[in-house]
């Protein structure tokens, strides 16, 4: 779902897009290029990160470094890898508890991971629909970006500006993503409580 919405927004904003999944014809992949058009397309993880300029990781965050493995070092080195995953794990049914936390986070493990690769975490604090239609929440309110260097973090807030995002929260370097993974309990409970995804945070000053 996430990568299907950021990808489709994607492609609306002029933008081609490669869809990666662990096969090379991944029915959902398919079909979402299929209803994207000309601009669209798919292939495998490794595919996909070859082709990308940037690269985003939507895949479930307990798996994620396993995805990327899989997309290969070599083709992510040196590039902007927005993290958008959250290391929810559902092992033990709902509410999901996180895999990690505290004292490290998955922004960072995927760091430490790629070191070449210039990992910035942004987007995950909210639901994909509010990700690329941030109108769909009345007023104010906030987006996060964090990560180690600043002129990836320059390309991530520039591509957040022209989904629409008018509030975006440079939080400094990737330890942050502790904090952002961290909001997701909360999330959660919120979700149930108003029983709608289509809500954010605001930082009130």
């Amino acid at each position: 779902m996430v990568g299907g919405a950021l990808g489709s927004k994607l492609i609306r904003l002029g933008h081609e897009v490669k869809m990666g999944s662990r096969t090379a014809n991944n029915e959902k992949a398919v079909g979402w290029a299929k209803k994207n058009g000309d601009h669209a397309s798919f292939g495998t993880f490794a595919d996909a990160a070859s082709f990308g300029e940037v690269v985003f990781n939507c895949t479930a965050g307990t798996v994620s470094l396993a995805a990327l493995n899989s997309a290969g070092a070599s083709n992510l080195k040196g590039k902007v890898l927005v993290d958008v995953a959250n290391p929810l794990d559902f092992s033990k049914g709902m509410p999901p508890t996180l895999s990690v936390c505290n004292s490290d986070s998955l922004g960072e493990q995927i760091q430490r991971a790629l070191p070449s690769v210039k990992v910035v975490k942004a987007l995950n604090t909210m639901n994909c629909s509010v990700m690329v239609e941030p109108t769909l929440v009345p007023g104010k309110h906030d987006v996060f970006v964090c990560g180690n260097d600043s002129q990836a973090k320059t390309t991530v807030v520039n591509i957040l500006k022209s989904f629409g995002w008018e509030s975006i929260v440079d939080l400094g370097d990737i330890t942050a993503a502790r904090g952002t993974e961290m909001v997701l309990p909360m999330w959660l409970r919120l979700l149930g409580l108003y029983q709608t995804p289509h809500f954010n945070f605001r930082i009130a000053r």
